[in-house]
């Protein structure tokens, strides 16, 4: 990873790409979103993911994902229903003028929309922030460079009936495997922040991406 990677310009570059697909999602509505937190642990470059609680109901109990939840009617948009989930789960406050912008809408396989909002959350320590145990059991952060690294990355072919449907991103090696829809958007995000570096390999299903 470019030791530049948080710099100034490339905020700039990323808020650029961004602009607007943010104008045009951000008001439009959206069942969930997720914040994608941007931050520097010991002067590393990572992002920041929870394990949802063991004690949750629903099938994604225990799973690696990105702070985020359902609209509220009190949200104005996605962007304030990423940042109020975020605060709520993980105690931690993100300014709106730290959100870079808004990354293209992932759908689950009940078609579900879960927009997912990039934001730089600056200099962090996992271990100081205290999430909320009833939805959060663990935070941990996955420096970009681990997950751009070819040896940390998989790949789960589905088939339905013996035939081959997609092929889905798996992030390996770290604390906790990435899988799933949160595979997906860390995908998205590592494209955004490195061009170049990564290559996605991948046949998603309709349901996953926009």
């Amino acid at each position: 990873m470019p030791p530049h990677c948080l710099s100034a310009e490339d905020e700039q570059r990323c808020r650029r790409l961004l602009a607007g697909a943010t104008a045009r999602l951000r008001a439009r509505p959206a069942a969930a979103a997720v914040l994608v937190p941007l931050c520097s642990v010991r002067g590393i470059p990572a992002l920041l993911y929870t394990l949802r609680s063991s004690r949750l109901a629903g099938r994604h109990k225990g799973d690696v994902s990105f702070p985020g939840g359902k609209w509220d009617p009190t949200d104005q948009d996605v962007v304030h229903t990423a940042l109020r989930e975020t605060r709520e789960e993980l105690g931690l406050t993100v300014p709106e003028e730290h959100v870079w912008g808004i990354l293209q809408p992932v759908y689950d396989q009940q078609k579900t929309t879960v927009v997912p909002v990039l934001a730089g959350v600056g200099p962090l320590d996992p271990q100081s922030l205290r999430p909320n145990p009833e939805e959060v059991d663990k935070v941990f952060a996955l420096p970009l460079a681990h997950l751009l690294q070819e040896q940390n990355q998989g790949y789960t072919h589905f088939c339905q009936r013996g035939h081959f449907r997609y092929t889905l991103p798996v992030f390996l090696h770290g604390p906790h495997r990435v899988w799933g829809l949160t595979a997906v958007i860390t995908e998205l995000t590592l494209q955004l922040l490195a061009p170049g570096a990564y290559q996605p390999r991948l046949a998603l299903p309709k349901w996953s991406t926009g």
